[in-house]
């Protein structure tokens, strides 16, 4: 079986008690909400890739004001043909941050298609990913650590 690591970095950004959220669709194609950033490239350092992701999918600068922690899913992946099944392996570093400047706007020809500002005791009520509830967690709780208990995934 082909193995693959995804090192990413999102970023937590709550205004006016409403939380940042970027749409992206789901392998099936159903539209979910995600937390802005993305995967880092090459060399890359994560800081720098939260801030150049948050700005293509939202159109706004940030200034990250802190780590919150770091979450890993595995699972594996199935595909037909000749490639076959993968065990994904993703690293999610979640920073904290600050909107300081831009305008929001819709990511075009990424992988999401609309920036949106959502009302935090909304948030349960979207078609999400999980990362945006552990995300929250992390944000709301602060474990000195940078985890929150685990959950498999379903």
């Amino acid at each position: 079986m082909r193995e693959k690591l995804r090192v990413a970095a999102y970023a937590v950004c709550v205004r006016d008690g409403r939380l940042l959220l970027a749409r992206s669709p789901a392998p099936d194609g159903t539209p979910e909400w995600v937390l802005p950033g993305g995967g880092m490239e090459h060399g890359e350092d994560p800081h720098d890739t939260v801030v150049r992701e948050l700005e293509e999918e939202t159109g706004y600068r940030i200034e990250v004001t802190g780590l919150l922690g770091v979450d890993s899913s595995r699972r594996i992946v199935r595909r037909g043909g000749l490639r076959g099944p993968v065990d994904h392996h993703g690293v999610r570093i979640v920073y904290e941050g600050r909107v300081t400047g831009g305008e929001l706007r819709n990511e075009v020809g990424g992988s999401t298609d609309l920036a949106a500002w959502h009302d935090l005791a909304a948030v349960p009520e979207l078609t999400r990913v999980r990362l945006v509830d552990v995300a929250l967690e992390l944000w709301r709780e602060r474990p000195v650590n940078g985890r929150v208990p685990v959950t498999p995934e379903v």
